[in-house]
């Protein structure tokens, strides 16, 4: 008798798991679309963590980008692959600022190796920096080294440069939220301390700013947008959340448009702030009214990452190796991420098939 009641227990909820496991398959996350994007004048743009990624990516394929924004980070390659120079040159400079001279021979040596792009397709970008003057986790004085140093790289700073430092604002993402947009102002951080979310309500809309910066004779093309969410599982490598998210206007269903690629900061993700960077940024606003797709991939936290950071120090790499190569074409989450704007550019299936007939 008790043989029989735990065989059919057993029974019972081996079904009730089979039940949850198709729910779950129902709800799973369609794949990242091949939309035919724009093959040039895609951007990419960060806060934070993200800054520091938005730069490394546009260092190692700068021909693949026209434009690249930072928000509240420092010098590419600053933490040199040590996790002691990222807290405390990098964020706070206990141990002094880091010497550019050395950073350019950091790069100069990757370039002689193939493992970034060259110095005349570095010199054609456009470039927008901002910083928060009263910004206590990475300190403003990094935010213009970083200017400085695309004062080195770029071939005409004067037209191609632009870097704001915005007095009273803290460590994050200036936005000017809509009045009818249904978030908790919890949700938001304060604009002089920062915090919270490291969404800042500071009545700025930076997103805009710096994409009409960084797409200086765009033209309006408005249509409606939908922001979807998409399984990351293809281009899981590590410290890759399993869902990602997707901005496309209904103009850029067709094919034909630009992408920028839009990466969170430290604490940014979804898992820890929901939606509010991926709806709230101010990017989508812009790209609706521009014809514009935002990628925004995820990062999540873990032991060696515990704030879900992009890796700007190199944790995601091999730990045998004593030089990581996050900073470079053979970086793990930056081959993925180029993967993942790959896969926005290249021709969706049914499209490919036409050409061919």
């Amino acid at each position: 008798m008790g043989i029989a009641v735990h065989q059919r227990r057993l029974m019972a909820a081996l079904i009730l798991l089979g039940s949850s496991a198709a729910h779950a398959q129902e709800e799973e996350s369609p794949s990242l679309p091949a939309l035919g994007a724009a093959s040039d004048q895609a951007s990419v743009v960060g806060v934070s963590s993200g800054g520091y990624m938005a730069t490394q990516l546009a260092v190692a394929w700068p021909e693949r980008f026209s434009g690249v924004g930072v928000l509240a980070a420092g010098p590419w390659g600053c933490a040199q692959g040590a996790l002691s120079l990222a807290l405390n040159q990098c964020m706070m400079t206990r141990r002094g600022l880091p010497s550019l001279d050395d950073l350019e021979q950091r790069r100069e040596r990757y370039a002689s190796l193939d493992q970034v792009g060259s110095e005349a397709a570095l010199g054609e970008l456009r470039a927008f920096v901002w910083h928060g003057g009263a910004d206590a986790t990475v300190s403003p004085a990094l935010g213009d080294l970083l200017t400085q140093q695309w004062q080195r790289w770029l071939a005409d700073p004067d037209q191609q440069l632009r870097y704001v430092l915005r007095e009273n604002t803290g460590h994050g993402w200036p936005v000017t939220m809509p009045k009818d947009a249904p978030i908790d102002p919890q949700e938001m951080g304060d604009c002089h301390n920062g915090g919270g979310s490291h969404v800042l309500a500071c009545g700025d809309d930076v997103a805009g700013e710096m994409l009409a910066w960084l797409y200086p004779e765009r033209e309006v093309n408005a249509s409606d947008g939908e922001l979807r969410a998409f399984d990351q599982s293809d281009f899981a490598v590590k410290g890759f959340a399993d869902t990602g998210y997707l901005f496309v206007p209904e103009a850029c269903e067709a094919g034909g448009c630009p992408v920028t690629v839009a990466l969170h900061g430290c604490q940014m993700n979804a898992e820890a702030i929901g939606e509010t960077f991926v709806r709230y940024s101010g990017l989508n606003r812009w790209a609706k009214e521009h014809g514009q797709v935002v990628l925004y991939p995820q990062a999540e936290n873990s032991m060696a990452n515990p704030q879900a950071c992009w890796d700007w120090w190199g944790f995601a790499e091999s730990t045998w190796q004593i030089n990581p190569l996050h900073d470079t074409r053979d970086g793990t989450q930056a081959r993925a991420l180029m993967a993942m704007l790959d896969q926005l550019q290249s021709e969706p299936a049914n499209q490919e098939a036409a050409t061919a007939q």
